[in-house]
């Protein structure tokens, strides 16, 4: 049960970084919102509030490790949602360490089949392998 709650909290962290991305609206703002629209326990809350926070305090350095593990995509030509699962799950995988790689990338993968293109799932999968053989050396 606990994991879909989190399942819940990361794809509100998404949909948050989504909207700070696409309308440059402030982070507190967009969480208070996003936290106001669901039922979430205390540590859920939490959590989600720090996805996004660490997420958009790192995003340049994110951004940096998308752009040397997929030179071919540039970062601005990446589609808004797959940009987004990429940035919170590197944020997952490189800053955060609270979850074990294999259940962020999987978290990811499940994000870009529901929210991302019919290719978003393999494109995701691909990068954040790369992703986890950086962060496991």
């Amino acid at each position: 049960m606990a994991e879909v709650t989190r399942r819940k909290a990361r794809t509100l962290a998404l949909q948050a970084l989504y909207e700070i991305d696409s309308v440059s609206r402030e982070p507190e703002t967009t969480i208070e919102r996003a936290i106001a629209t669901i039922n979430m326990t205390g540590d859920n809350v939490e959590f989600m509030r720090e996805l996004v926070l660490g997420t958009v305090k790192h995003r340049e350095e994110i951004d940096q490790q998308i752009h040397e593990l997929a030179p071919t995509w540039p970062i601005d030509q990446i589609a808004l949602v797959d940009r987004n699962i990429l940035r919170l799950a590197i944020f997952e995988i490189l800053y955060d360490n609270k979850v074990p790689v294999k259940v962020a990338v999987n978290e990811a993968v499940e994000l870009a089949k529901l929210f991302g293109s019919e290719s978003s799932p393999k494109f995701i999968n691909g990068v954040l392998g790369a992703v986890s053989a950086k962060a496991n050396r």
